[in-house]
C-alpha cells in the first residue's frame, strides 16, 4: 500500500515527534505535565485541517479537534495522561534493540503519534477523510471523571469510535474489554477499652473478615467474573476495639447482567456479629464494552486492511478498560487497540516495536480513509 511507503519513509521524523512527546512527561495528576504534553499537542495538530480546541479542567487540559462536516462523525479516543511520575525512567526516552522505549510511548503516546502521521499522509496525498472528532484527555488513566460527560456528549452523535490504546500483547485489536466496578465495604462496630471492658464493644475488623470470604464467594471464574478485595484498613490503636474497618474491592465482568447479578450480592451482605452494621459505597466505574454486530464489522474491515499490509489481526477480549467502554455501552460501534504495537504497559521497561510503527500507523490512516 502507497499508505504503508509512506509511513516507512516518514518513521525518522515520526520517531523524533515520538521521543519530543515522550520526553514531556505528562503523569496523571501532574498538571505542570500535562499542560506543557497538551501544548506538545496543540503544535503538532494546529497546522493540520480543521478547528483545535482547549478546554482546561482540574484534571488537566481537554483537547477537541473538529475536521469536515457532516452529522455523524467517527470519533477518535484518545489520552495523553501517563501512570509514570517524573523521573521515573533512567531516559525519558531511548532506541535499545528495535524497541523505543520511555513513559507513555505504549499508552498511549504512541497511538497519538500514528494518528498525527496518518492525518498528514491523507492531507498530503489530498486523500478524502470522513468528519472527525478527536479528544485528547488528561484522566483516562484516573477513571475519565472530567472527560466522561465529553466522550459521551460526542459519542452519542458519532457512527463509529476508533480508541487509540495499544492491541494486545499477540498485536490483536480489541473488541471486548471487562466492565470494571470499585466499591468499598465497611464494617461498623462499637469501641471499647480491650483490656478493661472488651464485652462492650463491637469488632468491625472482625466483622469484615466474615464478609470477606462472602465477598470472595461471588465471583465466577467460568464467566470471567472477578473480585479483589484488594485493599484493607480499620482500627485505631491495639488496646481499642475496632470500631470501623473497610475493604476496598475491585469488580471486572464481561457482561452487565454479571455486574448487577455481582452488585445485588454486595447489597445483600448482613452483618454477623450483634450490634455491627455494614455500609457499601462505590458503584461502577467503566461498563463493559461488549461486542455488537456493528462493532465486530468494523473489525473485520481493520481486519482485511491489516491482511494487506501483513498484519494478522485477531478480535481481541482484554480486563483493563478504557474509554471505549463509554462509547460502546452507548451503543455506538466501537474498535480499540488501533495504537501502536509494544508491551510492558505501565511498567518502566514501557516500549513499542519500532519496525512495526509503520504497519500500524498505515492501518489507522486506511481505517479512517475507508471510513
Amino acid at each position: 500500500m502507497e499508505s504503508l511507503a509512506w509511513m516507512e519513509q516518514k518513521l525518522p521524523q515520526l520517531l523524533k515527534d515520538l521521543e519530543a512527546f515522550v520526553r514531556r512527561e505528562s503523569p496523571s495528576g501532574d498538571l505542570e505535565g500535562l499542560k506543557g504534553a497538551a501544548g506538545f499537542l496543540e503544535e503538532a495538530f494546529r497546522p493540520l485541517e480543521g478547528t483545535l480546541a482547549r478546554k482546561d479542567t482540574p484534571s488537566g487540559p481537554i483537547l477537541l479537534l473538529r475536521r469536515g462536516e457532516g452529522d455523524r462523525p467517527v470519533l477518535v479516543l484518545t489520552h495523553y495522561d501517563t501512570v509514570h511520575p517524573k523521573g521515573s525512567f533512567p531516559e525519558p526516552f531511548r532506541i535499545e534493540r528495535e524497541k523505543a522505549i520511555g513513559p507513555g510511548v505504549y499508552d498511549m503516546k504512541g497511538g497519538i503519534i500514528a494518528l498525527l502521521y496518518a492525518l498528514r499522509y491523507a492531507e498530503e496525498k489530498g486523500l478524502p477523510l470522513p468528519p472527525l472528532e478527536v479528544l485528547f484527555t488528561p484522566d483516562e488513566e484516573t477513571g475519565s471523571r472530567e472527560s466522561r460527560p465529553l466522550i459521551e456528549a460526542a459519542a452519542k452523535k458519532a457512527r463509529a469510535a476508533l480508541v487509540l490504546e495499544p492491541p494486545t500483547a499477540e498485536g490483536d485489536l480489541k473488541v471486548a474489554r471487562k466492565g470494571v466496578g470499585l466499591y468499598r465495604l465497611r464494617a461498623l462496630g462499637k469501641a471499647a477499652h480491650q483490656g478493661v471492658e472488651p464485652e462492650k464493644g463491637v469488632n468491625a475488623i472482625l466483622e469484615l473478615a466474615h464478609q470477606i470470604p462472602k465477598v470472595a464467594a461471588l465471583e465466577d471464574r467460568e464467566r470471567g467474573t472477578t473480585l479483589g478485595p484488594n485493599r484493607i484498613g480499620g482500627g485505631t490503636a491495639t488496646n481499642v476495639v475496632a470500631e470501623e474497618a473497610w475493604v476496598d474491592i475491585d469488580l471486572r465482568a464481561w457482561t452487565l447482567e454479571e455486574v448487577e447479578r455481582v452488585e445485588r450480592g454486595l447489597k445483600a451482605l448482613s452483618p454477623v456479629l450483634p450490634g455491627a452494621r455494614l455500609e457499601l459505597t462505590g458503584g461502577l466505574n467503566r461498563p463493559p464494552m461488549e461486542p455488537t454486530p456493528e462493532s465486530l464489522a468494523l473489525f473485520e474491515k481493520a481486519k482485511a486492511i491489516g491482511e494487506a499490509l501483513g498484519l494478522r489481526l485477531g478480535p481481541g477480549r482484554v480486563g483493563g478498560g478504557s474509554d471505549g467502554n463509554f462509547t460502546a455501552h452507548l451503543g455506538v460501534p466501537t474498535l480499540d487497540g488501533l495504537g501502536l504495537f509494544g508491551g510492558d504497559a505501565h511498567q518502566r521497561t514501557e516500549y513499542v516495536v519500532v519496525p512495526e510503527i509503520p504497519r500500524r500507523a498505515a492501518l489507522l490512516a486506511e481505517l479512517l480513509l475507508r471510513l
